[in-house]
Order: structure tokens, then C-alpha cells, then sequence
């Protein structure tokens, strides 16, 4: 009868000769975690500024609401105070909304300058890790190859 060959190991003898090396995956993820990271800093950051804003506007615009709801001796004092809120919150409106803009401007130019920069490093990670694996694969084949001699 005929004998089995051991295929086991020669898998593993096949395995040792051709290494997996995972730094490359930890750094990627370790450049990925950090990305997220300072993704998430700069949308707490616009978040808190955007809350504050909203928060002053709205304390802004009741503190303005008050001097329509006062009593007048005049009737047409009601009108000039509705008139004067109005054009104060127009006023206020074009003030927020434009502050409302840069934060999101902020939001915008951070943005695009972390993705270039991960980009760069997600790329110089890649040429190193290109680079690593055919060194050592070059090596194991010679090693191969000099064994089978």
C-alpha cells in the first residue's frame, strides 16, 4: 500500500518560509484610530461653538422679546417696539448665520488638511510596507531555491 504523504508539514514548512508580518495592518490601524480621533475632535469642537452659538442667540433674542411684551401708554408704541424687534432680529439673524458660516468653514478646512495628512501617511505606510514584503519575500525565495540545490 501506498503512504500518505504528510501535507501538515510541508504547509508549515511552506508557512515558515514565507512569514506574515502584521505591524503593517497594526500601523494602519493605529494611523486609522488616530484619524478618527481627530475627526471626532474637530466635529465635538464645531458642535460645542455651534451650541454656545445658538445658546447666545436665543438668550440674545429673549432679552430683545421683552421690550415688546412691556405695556405701553401708547398704542402705536406697540408698533414701533415690534418694528424695533424685528429689525433687531434681522440684525441678529445675519450676525449668527455668518458666524453659524465660519464655523463650518473651520469645520471644512480642517477636515480636507487631516485627510491630506492621512493620506500622506496612509501612503508612505503603504510604499514601506510595499517594500518590506518584497525584501523578505525575495529572501525567502532564495532561500527556496538554495535549499532545493
Amino acid at each position: 500500500m501506498a503512504n500518505t504523504q504528510d501535507f501538515t508539514k510541508m504547509l508549515q514548512e511552506m508557512m515558515a518560509s514565507f512569514p506574515v508580518d502584521t505591524t503593517a495592518a497594526q500601523d494602519v490601524f493605529k494611523t486609522q484610530a488616530a484619524l478618527g480621533e481627530k475627526m471626532s475632535k474637530v466635529a465635538l469642537e464645531a458642535a460645542e461653538k455651534s451650541t454656545e452659538l445658538s445658546a447666545k442667540w436665543t438668550k440674545d433674542t429673549l432679552g430683545k422679546i421683552s421690550d415688546v411684551t412691556a405695556v405701553k401708554d401708547d398704542p402705536a408704541d406697540y408698533t414701533k417696539a415690534i418694528t424695533d424687534f424685528a429689525s433687531t432680529s434681522a440684525e441678529l439673524a445675519a450676525e449668527n448665520l455668518a458666524s453659524f458660516a465660519e464655523i463650518a468653514k473651520k469645520v471644512q478646512m480642517e477636515t480636507v488638511e487631516l485627510m491630506l495628512a492621512a493620506g500622506k501617511d496612509m501612503t508612505e505606510e503603504a510604499s514601506s510596507a510595499v517594500k518590506k514584503a518584497t525584501e523578505e519575500a525575495t529572501a525567502a525565495a532564495k532561500k527556496a531555491t538554495a535549499a532545493v540545490k
